[in-house]
């Protein structure tokens, strides 16, 4: 080991003790913890755990989703890797106004405005139709933009209240860098509800949503209905959504963003099929248009 010290020093003209004291310090510098930890290596760990699932799947694209139904909660989760680099998609979802793009490409929203400052989304819900604001349900998202660096993005939209005693939405985005100038992602879908909402959603699983099903594997060639279907459903549509928007954020993109929503719900037509192409263009740009208006109504 002296030998090999020696002829370090000879070569670069530092002392033996200064070769030494780099040489022992090296096994520790290896050892530190890298700037990949906390939220955004628990993400990574998720994601390498799932990575059978991302290779091979129904969803015929690096995709993963889990739901889960408690008493009176629902949530839905998808994990995912994006074709666009970390600092794109970081970028491009850190701002409230984008959120609000996203949101708009949902079937049941109809209108979204950026409030106090960035605080907040007001986020009005419809029917699947074309309708004046009036009859729409507003709710209040207040906008918590996390974490946001080199390694990870986190941004939370949460509301204490909906339409029909649901409570506590809440709708948590978080992305990491991945292999091949990928993004890893995670979506979370949740809310909680009450007798009101139980009831109504019972009268829809009963009647128009009698045959309508999620993505989860139920027997016999089947899938999951009831209301984890219906928390499914909107979880994937979010994530189309934001996978829509990062393909083409621009404000003159809107064309490009509902087409390719609108097709890519299509691939899982069983699920989330709804309406027609040309109805659905035809709502999303007059509630797009509606959006411009100082007042809208």
């Amino acid at each position: 080991m002296n030998n090999i010290l020696a002829s370090v020093a000879r070569r670069t003209g530092l002392s033996i003790v200064a070769i030494a004291l780099m040489a022992a310090s090296a096994p520790a510098l290896a050892q530190q913890p890298s700037a990949d930890t906390g939220a955004a290596a628990a993400l990574r760990a998720k994601l390498q755990a799932l990575a059978p699932q991302l290779e091979r799947n129904a969803f015929r694209r690096p995709l993963a989703l889990e739901s889960s139904e408690a008493a009176d909660r629902l949530s839905g989760d998808v994990y995912a890797l994006v074709d666009h680099p970390f600092a794109r998609v970081s970028g491009t979802l850190r701002e409230p106004a984008a959120w609000c793009q996203v949101l708009m490409l949902h079937l049941n929203t109809k209108h979204c405005a950026v409030k106090g400052g960035g605080a907040t989304l007001a986020v009005a819900i419809g029917r699947k139709f074309d309708q004046p604001l009036s009859d729409a349900q507003t709710i209040a998202f207040a906008y918590t933009p996390g974490k946001a660096d080199a390694n990870y993005l986190n941004v939370r939209l949460s509301a204490d209240t909906g339409p029909l005693s649901t409570r506590d939405y809440s709708i948590v985005f978080e992305a990491t860098p991945a292999d091949g100038g990928k993004t890893a992602i995670h979506l979370r879908y949740a809310y909680a509800y009450g007798t009101a909402a139980r009831l109504a959603m019972k009268g829809y699983l009963a009647t128009l949503g009698s045959d309508k099903v999620g993505f989860t594997p139920a027997g016999q060639g089947g899938y999951i209905g009831g209301v984890r279907g219906v928390v499914e459903r909107n979880t994937m549509r979010y994530y189309l959504a934001i996978d829509s928007y990062l393909d083409a954020p621009a404000a003159g993109q809107l064309e490009q963003r509902l087409g390719a929503w609108f097709d890519a719900t299509e691939q899982y037509a069983k699920q989330l099929h709804e309406i027609e192409k040309s109805d659905y263009l035809t709502m999303k740009r007059h509630e797009f248009q509606r959006m411009q208006q100082p007042t809208a109504s």
